[in-house]
């Protein structure tokens, strides 16, 4: 993609505001939009010229996002030039994300066993009954969209 228009940039936009709230930094939820619209794999050059941002900025939020599973690179052959696109791989993301709630319900519940007060105590097994509900509900719709797919 090059050049981009103003209703791409609204949707890169849009994409930015719903990321920024849960701590991904501005230009790796801008780039995440971007990716999104990319038909092609893109080189950080582009990307630099189509965001309007440094080449390092690029770099610092591909690697961000590859770090999130949100995107990955493709290294061309025979040369140093490097490819990013969207990832296309959910269901790595939400495994990844159901172990996260597992080890934060985990941690949770043992804050509670070391706790002396009752109400602490109850707090930490909610929160941590909450957590484990949310990774059985993902767990449940990965298995749909697999059986979905036949697969």
């Amino acid at each position: 993609m090059s050049n981009v228009e103003p209703d791409q940039r609204r949707f890169i936009d849009g994409i930015a505001r719903l990321f920024v709230p849960w701590g991904v930094p501005q230009t790796a939820a801008s780039l995440y939009g971007y990716l999104l619209l990319c038909p092609q794999p893109v080189d950080l050059d582009e990307i630099a010229r189509d965001l309007e941002i440094s080449k390092s900025s690029a770099s610092v939020a591909a690697r961000l996002l590859e770090q999130y599973t949100l995107a990955h690179r493709l290294r061309v052959r025979g040369s140093k030039r490097i490819l990013y696109e969207v990832s296309e791989n959910y269901e790595e993301m939400l495994t990844q994300q159901n172990r996260l709630l597992e080890a934060l319900a985990n941690q949770l519940l043992a804050g509670a066993q070391i706790s002396r007060s009752k109400k602490i105590k109850q707090r930490l097994k909610e929160i941590a009954a909450f957590n484990l509900a949310a990774r059985d509900a993902m767990t449940e719709m990965l298995q749909a969209m697999r059986a979905k797919r036949g697969g």
